[in-house]
């Protein structure tokens, strides 16, 4: 039974990927149930009710997801082209859904997005996604390294988790200005609170790009620092890298007393490695950092 059970959620995760990388394609049930080996009749019925949702409504909500996250941090790609990634005939069509569903234009998202309605709306998709990405992690996906230090230029973002969005637009904004590309300067996160027990008004966590030479501010307010090296338990994190409290408890709550080793007096930070939506959501990568004594 165990083993059956394991089957089906393997199946069903091979269908959440193939999703995932085929976003641009057409994704009708005919092609979906074929890559979980199983009727279209059945099909729909069983992941509807494994995820709580149709087979057409999570694809409708997984490329409204990746064409918020272009909306809102890729500016080079126009709302014309977005709304045809998202499997819309025409701009129009795509605003009046998009409006429907965020409460704004995909042009004002743009501009100002309302990330409190943003976050909701996708609660649907978090949750189905969550009942099979699951990571149970182990010792042996902790390793231990020695870590050089690195010189940053930190932006701060101060206040409700759930508003970083708006600090990360503008963080991307500065790096295209000072020529800091994530693919030659990388990407960092310090935690300095932790959302589960710091009140949202004072939370605090700072972005923060590679940075071995002086940086103009380009009208934000940007400071230089370093991440100091020394040796981290290291924790890869694949997938939904939005969420890294998970990753974060194992880290602090499992792996840090049996392991005998001692925290040492730096926050806790993660590199992203790689970014959704410039890969497929289940291939984002963040790797997560525990500075040690």
């Amino acid at each position: 039974m165990k083993a059956a059970l394991s089957h089906y959620h393997a199946r069903m995760q091979r269908v959440l990927d193939h999703i995932d990388r085929h976003l641009d394609c057409d994704l009708d049930l005919d092609a979906v149930s074929g890559v979980a080996a199983s009727s279209k009749y059945h099909f729909h019925r069983q992941f509807t009710a494994t995820f709580g949702l149709s087979v057409h409504r999570y694809i409708q909500l997984a490329r409204m997801k990746r064409a918020s996250h272009r909306l809102a941090y890729r500016d080079a790609q126009s709302v014309t082209d977005i709304a045809m990634d998202a499997g819309y005939d025409a701009p129009d069509a795509f605003a009046r859904a998009f409006r429907q569903r965020f409460g704004q234009s995909p042009s004002s998202f743009r501009k100002a997005p309302a990330w409190e309605p943003w976050l909701a709306a996708f609660g649907p998709l978090d949750n189905a996604r969550s009942k099979l990405m699951q990571t149970t992690y182990t010792p042996d996906d902790v390793t231990i390294r020695d870590v050089a230090p690195t010189p940053v230029a930190i932006m701060e973002h101060r206040g409700d988790p759930a508003t970083i969005g708006a600090t990360i637009q503008r963080f991307i904004a500065w790096r295209k200005a000072t020529g800091l590309s994530p693919k030659t300067s990388p990407t960092f996160n310090v935690f300095h609170s932790d959302p589960r027990t710091t009140p949202p008004a004072e939370y605090r966590m700072v972005l923060c790009a590679a940075a071995d030479r002086p940086i103009e501010p380009h009208g934000e307010r940007i400071e230089a620092g370093t991440i100091p090296g020394g040796r981290c338990a290291v924790l890869r994190v694949v997938g939904n890298t939005d969420n890294l409290e998970p990753a974060a408890l194992y880290l602090y709550r499992d792996w840090l007393p049996a392991s005998g080793e001692q925290a040492r007096d730096f926050s806790l930070y993660c590199q992203r490695v790689t970014f959704f939506p410039e890969v497929p959501e289940h291939e984002a990568i963040a790797e997560l950092f525990l500075p040690l004594k």
